[in-house]
């Protein structure tokens, strides 16, 4: 049951990442209709792949694996916490700007945020991006046992 979890946990923040990636990328574009559209979908994937690593996370710390003890007495956990607590709120900013969108996209309308405003979601995209490249190198630290309190 653990490896199935730890898979389903990997899986999810496979995917996480591959929908933050998506928005890095399309946000760098001339926004259209479409685009915009894809950077919805693409942000409630991302938004749900947070809750499923969250749910699926805590279940691994709390049920199975080593416990939370041993989680809880572990800095690079910490720091990875800490960074996934960051990510999400980081994520709040461009989340609600996407849902503002939605009934321009739905009307066949391209929303027409300004310059500034698209600047500051894609610098807070890089951001969450940088964000979760630290909480991959924490999980890796975490994973060769480095960084214990214990």
């Amino acid at each position: 049951m653990s490896s199935l979890f730890a898979f389903l946990h990997h899986m999810a923040v496979f995917a996480l990442v591959a929908a933050l990636a998506i928005e890095f990328v399309l946000i760098r574009e001339p926004l259209t209709v479409s685009l915009a559209r894809k950077l919805i979908a693409a942000d409630m994937v991302f938004g749900a792949m947070a809750g499923a690593v969250l749910i699926i996370g805590l279940l691994r710390v709390f049920y199975f694996e080593k416990g939370a003890a041993f989680y809880f007495s572990n800095i690079p956990f910490l720091l990875k916490l800490a960074l996934f607590v960051l990510v999400g709120i980081l994520s709040i900013r461009p989340t609600k700007e996407f849902l503002s969108w939605r009934s321009e996209v739905k009307a066949g309308r391209t929303p027409v945020p300004s310059p500034q405003k698209m600047q500051q979601l894609r610098g807070i995209i890089k951001l969450e991006m940088l964000a979760l490249a630290g909480l991959i190198l924490c999980a890796a630290l975490m994973a060769r046992g480095v960084g214990s309190l214990a």
